[in-house]
């Protein structure tokens, strides 16, 4: 991709942004959809908020001021956005984000977007069990392999306190999966 701040006066300039915009989604869709469906677990739900992240960075765009990458504001956005919605779901299910996260999970072998095998939902059920902090933590850095830096970025928290959110998580999923 070109300069950023380049790119960035492209999408928003109006005889550019169409195509600017196109760009866009096609260097971003397929890792949003990834980080989000990580967060959300179900594949419709993760197609629908993907589609609001996208409308969201549309919109707000002409407020990035550039104090963090593209990519970062664009998964913050996501991440908020993921959160939100589970938060909406639970309420209107009227449920737990908890007892929300476990229906889902009990659900994902029904999925047919859903390729893991019992390990993996072994997996699923543990990270279910850590802080909402821990598993976004975990889960950036396990599933993306995001580095420290842009988790940081992402999630407006130092790379110290990330680190020791992940060894937590980490040791916490390793208890649970050995003692199930």
């Amino acid at each position: 991709m070109i300069d950023e701040k380049e790119f960035i006066k492209q999408l928003l300039h109006p005889k550019t942004q169409n195509k600017a915009f196109e760009v866009l989604l096609s260097e971003y869709q397929k890792p949003l959809y990834h980080h989000i469906r990580n967060i959300v677990l179900n594949h419709d739900d993760a197609d629908d908020v993907l589609q609001n992240t996208f409308v969201k960075v549309f919109q707000y765009l002409k407020n990035f001021k550039g104090e963090s990458k593209l990519f970062s504001w664009m998964y913050r956005i996501a991440t908020n956005e993921a959160l939100t919605f589970l938060t909406q779901k639970a309420k209107l299910s009227g449920i737990t984000s908890e007892e929300l996260q476990s229906k889902t999970i009990n659900n994902l072998q029904a999925d047919s977007y859903f390729d893991g095998d019992e390990i993996q939902l072994k997996l699923q059920k543990a990270i279910a069990t850590l802080p909402e902090k821990q598993q976004l933590v975990f889960k950036m850095k396990y599933f993306e392999d995001l580095k420290y830096d842009d988790i940081s970025e992402i999630l407006g928290t130092s790379v110290g306190a990330l680190k020791a959110s992940y060894h937590h998580a980490v040791k916490k999923v390793e208890t649970f999966i050995s003692s199930n």
